[in-house]
Parts: C-alpha cells; sequence; structure tokens
C-alpha cells in the first residue's frame, strides 16, 4: 500500500512541479507575504478535488467531451492572455515597483482568491493531468490501492504549494530591489503569453 501512494505522490509531484501560471502566481504572492495561507491551501485543495473526481473515474467522461475541453481552453487562453499583459504593466511602472510592498497591485483577499481559481480551473491541463492522467492510471489498482495512489497524489499538492508559497521567502533579499521584481514580472507575463499561445495552438494539432 505505501509502494502505490508513493507512485501516486511522485507522478503528481512530476505533474504539478513545473513552470505555469498557477506556480508563478503562488511565487510572486509567496514573496510579497500576501495571503500565503489561503491561496496555498485553496491550490492543493483544488487539487485534491479534482484528483479525486479523476480516480472515482470523471477522467474518461472528460477525455470523450472534446467540445467542453475546447471550451475550457480558449477560456483559459483568453485569461492567461489578460493576466499576462497585466504582469507587463506592473513590469514597466515604476510604481509598482515597490520594493517595500511588492505585492502585484496589493490584491485583496477576496480578489487574490478570485485569481487563484481562476487560474486553476480555466487551466485545461489541470484537467488533463489531475483528472484525466492520474484518473486513468489510478484504474490500474482497485479498493484500497486506488485511494491510497489518489491519496499519494493529493499529498504531492499539499506538499508542493505550501513549500513554494513559503519557500519563496528565502529569496526576499534578492527581490528587495526593485529591479528583481521587474525582471520576475516580465518572466511571468512571457510565462502568461506562452501558456495561452499554446492552448491554442493545441485546439490546431
Amino acid at each position: 500500500m505505501l509502494a502505490v501512494a508513493t507512485n501516486g505522490f511522485v507522478l503528481g509531484a512530476t505533474l504539478i512541479i513545473a513552470i505555469g501560471a498557477q506556480n508563478a502566481f503562488i511565487l510572486r504572492q509567496g514573496l510579497a507575504r500576501r495571503h500565503v495561507f489561503i491561496l496555498c491551501l485553496i491550490c492543493a485543495l483544488s487539487d485534491a478535488l479534482l484528483i479525486a473526481a479523476g480516480v472515482a473515474g470523471l477522467g474518461t467522461l472528460i477525455a470523450g467531451n472534446p467540445g467542453l475541453i475546447m471550451a475550457v481552453t480558449i477560456g483559459g487562453a483568453a485569461f492567461l492572455f489578460v493576466y499576462a499583459v497585466l504582469a507587463l504593466r506592473r513590469a514597466i511602472r515604476p510604481s509598482a515597483l515597490v520594493a517595500a510592498a511588492p505585492d502585484g497591485g496589493a490584491l485583496s483577499l477576496r480578489a487574490a482568491i478570485a485569481t487563484c481559481l481562476a487560474f486553476t480551473f480555466l487551466n485545461p491541463h489541470v484537467y488533463l493531468d489531475t483528472v484525466v492522467l492520474l484518473g486513468s492510471l489510478s484504474g490500474r489498482y482497485g479498493g484500497a490501492s486506488r485511494a491510497a495512489f489518489g491519496g499519494g497524489a493529493m499529498a504531492a499538492s499539499f506538499v508542493w504549494f505550501f513549500t513554494l508559497g513559503y519557500g519563496a521567502r528565502l529569496l526576499a533579499p534578492f527581490f528587495a530591489r526593485p529591479g528583481a521584481w521587474r525582471v520576475l514580472d516580465l518572466l511571468i507575463a512571457l510565462i502568461m503569453a506562452a501558456l495561452a499561445v499554446g492552448l491554442l495552438a493545441s485546439l490546431y494539432p
């Protein structure tokens, strides 16, 4: 049982630990030390919910509905483009680069939660990774072993997001300089734009 849970943990980690919109957002909030706990918890719980749905069999249903996948893909690409523009504006506007409060516009808790949820549920890859892929792979197991596999993948999500959110503080001395925030926001803008283009390109293989 432990070996199965470990397999789920390792596979879940390999899918989660990648440069993406959600991770970039958590990194920036972690550096700014704003709403870190609640945002990390939302990301981890969202992944857990999707993984549970996949393990329960929803992955097969979504994989067979190309219309749903297309709608989520277009919506996710549009959202990423908008966030890329906002990140670019922060990078080129001096007023957005105050080192004492590098908070990306001082998002309120409500706005931060809404943004976090959008990054999570408007990203088609999160469904492909958690619901479809992990859900399909969990089909190799039965009963308690299948639950252990899903539990391992969920644990990987909790470990990663809280490590990213709170570990970002170790980089705080580097980001005490406004120029460092300019570079970070430029990278975030490029990542978001590239992800949006990639999503749209995936519609035309």
